[in-house]
């Protein structure tokens, strides 16, 4: 772990969809998030800082 890639965020799920509308789920599962305090490096693009908006209360995220 070195040398990172730059130009990637590290995304924790720090929420639980549950009573949350059924398309937060699907949004974190498109990020590779499905149980609390998993964590995924995913790539700095549009698309997934869109997600990361759809979703902010539930995930933390860090510059990598």
């Amino acid at each position: 772990m070195a040398d990172k890639k730059p130009g990637t965020l590290r995304v924790t799920q720090i929420g639980s969809p549950i009573g949350h509308p059924k398309d937060l789920r699907a949004t974190l599962i498109g990020m590779g998030l499905n149980k609390m305090n998993r964590t995924r490096e995913l790539e700095d693009t549009p698309a997934v800082r869109g997600m990361i908006e759809k979703v902010h209360h539930l995930v933390s995220v860090k510059m990598s």
